[in-house]
């Protein structure tokens, strides 16, 4: 397929950083002060009306927390296909497995926790959490008691009682499904 003005990457750029910023509800004047450059260009650069520059797409890239990759690729699949990026913070890896402007409100990750001898502080938040292992025993800390989550078992609980978990005997990888709530408290704050 020739490459059009519509197919272009650029033009594909200018559609992702869009579609990037709407979905996470922010407006130009949010992605503005994230991004340090000013309202009035990325206007213009989402309209086309400014060319986008290397240095544009990476600092972009960063505020809106993705890639110049992923603003660059051109997928016919995207309305489908996720591709999950990893994140990691104080040595928890997650990859998010739903999109974050899901219409559920759900948040889906896979989580590798790793083995500690001490829990971290439990916290309490709204909503309730619910995770499956795929592979290791998780430690999970509800409230005073402490439960061993093993690999094929799941666990939920409402996230007002303070919890908290890490690997036991090593790293435990999981699958989570998560509020905003959730998502705020286990993967923004990690």
């Amino acid at each position: 397929m020739p490459i059009t003005q519509e197919s272009s990457p650029e033009e594909t750029a200018r559609r992702r950083l869009r579609t990037l910023r709407q979905a996470r509800g922010w407006t130009i004047d949010e992605l503005a002060r994230r991004s340090d450059i000013g309202p009035s260009t990325i206007s213009r650069l989402e309209t086309g009306r400014r060319r986008l520059a290397v240095d544009h797409l990476v600092i972009l890239a960063r505020a809106l927390d993705t890639t110049v990759d992923e603003l660059l690729v051109d997928d016919a699949d995207d309305d489908v296909v996720i591709r999950p990026t990893r994140d990691e913070a104080n040595g928890v890896t997650f990859w998010l497995l739903t999109r974050r402007d899901d219409p559920s409100g759900r948040i889906v990750a896979k989580v590798r926790t790793p083995a500690r001898e001490r829990l971290p502080e439990t916290r309490v938040h709204p909503g309730r959490d619910w995770f499956y292992v795929l592979d290791g025993t998780v430690r999970l800390k509800l409230g005073d008691r402490e439960v061993l989550v093993e690999a094929g078992q799941a666990a939920s609980f409402d996230t007002m009682t303070p919890h908290s978990m890490v690997g036991h005997g090593g790293p435990a990888e999981l699958l989570t499904i998560l509020d905003h709530h959730g998502e705020r408290a286990h993967l923004h704050e990690a």
